[in-house]
Order: C-alpha cells, then structure tokens, then sequence
C-alpha cells in the first residue's frame, strides 16, 4: 500500500513501484521536495532525521542521496524524534526537513513528513505544489561540481532537551524532590533514547519497556489502550506513580496512571493545558474531533477555546491566529508555542511531571479533577458514486437550529454531546466521531448518525 497526500507519504516496504513504498518512490519524492525547496532557496540546507523502523537507514540514505543530487547540503541527524527534527530546523537555520518515520503506523509502514523553513509541516498549497513537481519529473539535477554535501550531527537530543529544561514552566528541582518512579514503553523506537535521557536530567528513576532502538515493534505502535496491556500491568507490579507511552516518532503522548488505569490520551493535552492556563492565562486550540474537556477548563481560567480543522498544520495556524498558549491534538498531541510549534512529547512530559510535583497529588487524583467525557469512532462506507460532500450538505440544512461547524466536514454540537463527520481523501467513507458524558450514550449517538448516512446512501 501507498499513500501520497500534500503532508507526505507513507506506505508498505517492497513490492511495485506506486503500489508500495519503494526505492524508487522514495527518490521521486524526496527529489520533489528537493526541487520545491530550491525554486526558493538556491543554496538550500535539509535536515533530515529517521526513528528507529529496520527500513529507515535505508530510505534515509536514499534520501541523503537525492537530496545531494540535487546539490543541496544535508544535515543528517539519524535517530531524532520528529520534534527534534523540527527543532533542528530553526537552530540551524535550515530551509526545510525530511523526518523518515511512518509515525504510528506498523513496522512494515515507513514514509516521509515534509516540513518547511519554520520546521512545520507544510500547507495544502506547498504540498499540492511538491505533488505536482513530482508528476512532471521537473528535476534538474546537479552536476559534479555543485553537489551537495552532509554534514552528521549528534547533539539534537540533548540539545532539544536542554531547551525544554530552561523553560521558565518546568520545574527541575520541584520534580526531583518528588523521586518519581515511572515505566516507560518507547516501543524500540527513538523514544527510548530521548524520553530516558529527559528522565534522568529531571531526576526521575525510569524502569524501560521496549526502550531498545531496534524498530522490532513489540506491539501495534499505536498508543491506544489495547495495545499497552504490558504497561498497564507493569506500573501495578512495580508501584509506580505513572506509565508513559509514546509513539514511533514521539509526538504522542498518553499516560497510564498509578493504579494501572488509562489517564485518557483526550486528557494529555487537558491536563497539561491546566497547568499552562494555571500560570499563563490566555487561549487554547485543539482540532474539531478532540475532547469538550479542553474547553473546559480554557472557561475556567477565562480563556477563549478555538477549534481547527483536523491535522497539525490547521493547529498551528489557529494558535498562532488566536495568540493561543498553549494547543494541541486529543489524540496525545501537545504544542508549547515558546519551545516550537510541533506536536512534542518531551514537552509533554516536562510539563505533566511539573503539573503533578505542584500539585502534589497521585496521578489518578489529578485525573479525577476532569469532567469525564467518553468518545465512539466510527466509519461508513459510501460505495463507489456516492458524493459524501452532497450527504454532507444535507445534514447541514437539516441541523441548522444546532451549533454547527463546517470547517471540515460538519460537527454539531448538542447540550452533553456532539458528532464530527469527515469524508476520507482516500477512500469513500465518512469517519464519524462523538463525544458524551457516556459511552452508552457516544455509541448511541454514532449508530443514529449510522443510520441517518446509511438512509440518505440509499435514497
């Protein structure tokens, strides 16, 4: 499988060339992005970074070598969390990134994820404008005297951290006087060399799972609560005051608590976002699919709370429209505007332990301050010919008198609950997602927006 869309690719290692991830897909790709970045950089600089999947060496050499084709220098980090990546942009004062990860998606995936000068992600029209570049072949590659040239780096992790460090919002001292005792399951991925090294500088004792770099997944990556039995169950075992998981690339988040319960990855981004609004009122922004918890306590700190569109790069244009202080995504997504605008765990991390220290309080005991809201994610499929943009319009007409957004598909808020309907860019279903103060009552409320689809597909 292959996916190609204006924020990257990503696909499975072998097989046909466009049907998979291969070699050659790889090359055009990185060459598009390449060309892209010299139509406005003539003397460009790329950094590149990888986590630890068995297919990323080789697709970051294949990289590395398109890119020097092309006569552009090259930064290369290897391991690097896809937040150091970012990072690394702006202190280097490069003029883009590659990041080789297929983030939290099975080992076999790989990908790319583009970012620009600012070392954020791309927007639509830079990404269509790299899509298209790459359906020409519009490469002019350089000749023998104008290659391009890498430079290895390997100081980004500490470096990343020590910024997070010196933020005036973390507590160093306070958290090591706690001597917290954490598990962390990295999934033998990057994580495992950055989160323990953050650990230890705040004083932490870690006890690893899975923390070895070798990209031999353990278990599905993704950091769903179905798929971190073994955390859950080792926090308990050892009496621990917090689980942590992150993903493959390290910009998700989620936490297990003391007694071996999901925090809640909807409450990543809450329970950070208190701590921040507690010391820096101001206003807060998430996607339109995350949890109502988020404005929630934005109204309580006399914020204003602002939804985006889904995706990262949509987050960061509306935090930096709203002055927001501080963003992210329900899916364990945090942004902390003074560090860098990108979805970043290590931040996370920092901040969440900083929170608890001050608090003083057990992990469960903070999670209990939070309204409890309770999500179904579901999707119908269309069927060939079905336009979902007409279904889309007509439940706009027919829930006018609700609160109701189409800033990407329709969301309708209601009193205690609200659905989000999305078309796929890929396929033709729409993914359904609701909220309530209930899991009987979120279920109940997908399957009557199931159904009103499923009348509407058959007329």
């Amino acid at each position: 499988m292959l996916i190609t869309s204006i924020s990257g690719i990503r696909g499975t290692i072998g097989g046909k060339v466009a049907e998979n991830l291969t070699p050659v897909d790889v090359i055009l790709f990185a060459s598009a992005y390449g060309s892209w970045i010299l139509s406005k950089q003539p003397n460009a600089t790329i950094v590149i970074g990888r986590d630890a999947r068995k297919s990323g060496s080789m697709i970051l050499n294949l990289v590395t070598q398109a890119l020097t084709g092309l006569g552009i220098n090259v930064i290369d980090l290897d391991f690097a969390t896809t937040p150091t990546v970012e990072m690394m942009v702006i202190s280097s004062n490069a003029d883009g990134a590659i990041v080789v990860t297929a983030s939290h998606n099975p080992k076999e995936y790989n990908g790319l994820k583009m970012l620009n000068s600012q070392g954020e992600f791309l927007s639509a029209l830079d990404g269509q404008e790299i899509l298209n570049i790459k359906k020409r072949n519009d490469f002019n590659f350089a000749d023998i005297h104008t290659l391009g040239n890498v430079k290895k780096y390997h100081n980004h992790t500490k470096e990343h951290i020590d910024a997070i460090l010196d933020l005036d919002v973390v507590d160093v001292d306070l958290v090591k006087s706690r001597k917290y005792k954490v598990i962390l399951d990295a999934i033998n991925s990057v994580g495992g060399i950055a989160v323990p090294m953050l650990l230890e500088k705040m004083g932490v004792e870690m006890l690893g799972l899975h923390i070895n770099p070798d990209g031999d997944f353990a278990h599905n990556p993704e950091p769903l609560e179905k798929n971190l039995s073994e955390l859950k169950s080792l926090v308990q075992q050892e009496k621990a005051d917090l689980g942590i998981s992150v993903d493959p690339d390290v910009d998700r988040l989620v936490f297990v608590d003391e007694q071996g319960e999901m925090f809640g990855e909807e409450y990543t981004i809450v329970s950070i976002a208190d701590y921040i609004l507690s010391v820096k009122p101001g206003n807060t922004v998430s996607n339109l699919s995350s949890s109502r918890a988020l404005a929630n306590i934005t109204e309580q700190y006399a914020g204003k709370y602002f939804a985006s569109a889904v995706g990262e790069k949509n987050v960061v244009e509306k935090m930096k429209e709203v002055a927001a202080v501080i963003g992210g995504e329900g899916s364990g997504g945090v942004i902390y505007p003074p560090l860098h605008y990108g979805r970043d765990a290590l931040v996370g991390i920092a901040l969440f332990l900083t929170h608890l220290a001050k608090q003083d309080i057990s992990t469960s005991q903070l999670r209990n301050r939070y309204t409890n809201y309770f999500m179904a994610k579901e999707k119908i499929n269309l069927g060939q010919g079905i336009e979902p943009d007409e279904i889309l319009n007509t439940l706009w007409d027919r829930y006018q008198n609700e609160r109701i957004s189409n800033i990407d598909g329709i969301k309708i808020d209601f009193e205690e609950s609200w659905v989000h309907l999305r078309k796929s860019n890929t396929e033709p279903i729409l993914r359904i997602y609701t909220e309530a103060l209930s899991q009987s009552d979120a279920d109940a409320l997908a399957q009557r927006f199931i159904k009103e689809v499923g009348e509407l597909v058959e007329r």
